[in-house]
């Protein structure tokens, strides 16, 4: 796996992040609120994606050959690319613990002796032998920094990699939210975990109906989710924030509700290893329901033999693009980074993507509220250059299993 020379900062709390956070004075009510997110989001935010790479694979008409730049995040992502044998792919991610986490990923899905061992280290709520398999396995195969993240000691004398001993998922800031979600609801009587005994989408919408929805009408969760921190467990910055409000009825509780209703409700929990993760705290096992790609035993092969074509890095989109050629870039995977952008930064970036798109080039995005941020913003004559598949990108947005976002958006370079 290539490595960007330079990037020995992997341990370092990232600075590159409060040029993509800070919009406003340090002193700031904002700044102050900017500043608290930057710094809960330099640890690890993400144990897992949450966009459905299945949506991601069909919007970009993924085939053999595609060069791909995209945000790292959790690697689900990355890893469920590789199943369509692109010639390569580039992660790019400012928090160096996902760095970590993908560049482990890697390694671990090259050199684990097969896909059982994958599946146990991953794919199970933990397993007392992974932290062996890491030390046998995968932790020789590393460059110095993302190795020094997984073996550093805590105060009790415990490695970073032993989280994989235990329930991986309920680790990070996502993983953190979702316990405090399933706190709340106890405390309501609701156990979110009884979900999973539906044996069809009516149950499941009964549940939802009769046990989840009540809750987010109480006084104190409404009072809580009005404050932008409540959702920096979800890797929302405040400047999302402002943004996915607008989806509702000007309250956080009625989006979070309507969010938590899609995920619930919309599709076959057999089908959705998003709402396993949300309720039942895990993956489900391979007879129990669909799985992440890379945790499917039919896609192990060719994902291994493709490995090699990733390359990991510790920088910013527009940086990154900035390094490569004028038409060398086929795919570009966005996730929501640009619902925190300002103006500026987002007409540099799409000045990168314009200049680095080959013909026929996709870009695909995610945003909190359901329009396009685009119009409005972006340079008319950068955004002219590409066509907005807007009938498409609403049926994708319909059908992404994570349920979380308003809008998924799909643009296409023009002739």
């Amino acid at each position: 796996m290539t490595e960007l020379s330079g990037e020995i900062g992997l341990l370092r709390r990232n600075r590159r992040l409060g040029t993509a956070i800070y919009h406003n004075r340090a002193l700031s009510k904002d700044g102050l609120s900017e500043r608290l997110f930057a710094w809960l989001f330099s640890g690890l935010v993400y144990p897992q994606i949450w966009e459905d790479p299945d949506i991601d694979v069909e919007a970009m008409a993924l085939a053999e050959g595609h060069r791909i730049v995209t945000i790292a995040s959790g690697g689900c992502n990355v890893l469920a690319y590789l199943t369509r044998s692109p010639a390569s792919i580039d992660a790019v991610d400012l928090n160096t613990a996902h760095v970590a986490l993908n560049r482990m990923k890697l390694a671990a899905v090259r050199h684990l002796p097969s896909h059982r061992d994958v599946f146990r280290f991953f794919g199970e709520a933990g397993h007392p032998v992974n932290s062996a398999a890491y030390d046998r396995f995968i932790a020789p195969h590393l460059d110095e920094p993302t190795r020094a993240y997984w073996e550093r000691r805590n105060w009790r004398g415990k490695r970073r990699i032993a989280v994989f001993e235990k329930n991986f998922y309920q680790t990070g800031l996502l993983g953190l939210f979702i316990a405090l979600g399933h706190r709340v609801a106890r405390l309501h009587g609701v156990d979110p975990a009884e979900i999973m005994k539906s044996q069809s989408l009516d149950d499941q919408r009964r549940f939802y109906r009769e046990k989840l929805a009540p809750i987010f009408g109480k006084f104190l969760l409404r009072r809580a989710t009005a404050l932008k921190a409540s959702l920096f467990g979800l890797g929302i910055p405040p400047a999302q924030y402002d943004s996915l409000i607008t989806a509702g009825d000007g309250t956080m509780a009625s989006v979070l509700s309507a969010r938590l209703e899609k995920l619930a409700c919309h599709f076959p929990l057999n089908d959705n290893y998003f709402a396993w993760q949300a309720f039942a705290r895990r993956y489900p096992k391979p007879d129990e329901a669909s799985l992440p790609a890379y945790l499917d035993a039919r896609h192990h092969a060719v994902i291994k033999g493709n490995i090699e074509r990733v390359a990991v890095h510790n920088v910013n989109f527009t940086e990154l693009l900035a390094r490569k050629d004028a038409g060398s870039v086929d795919r570009y995977v966005l996730l929501d980074a640009q619902d925190w952008m300002s103006d500026s930064q987002l007409n540099a970036l799409w000045t990168e993507i314009t200049r680095t798109a080959a013909p026929g080039a996709r870009v695909i995005f995610r945003t909190a509220a359901e329009p396009s941020l685009l119009p409005g913003r972006l340079s008319p004559s950068i955004l002219s250059r590409w066509v907005y598949e807007e009938e498409l990108s609403r049926n994708l947005t319909m059908r992404d299993r994570s349920a979380i976002y308003g809008g998924f958006h799909l643009y296409v370079l023009g002739s």
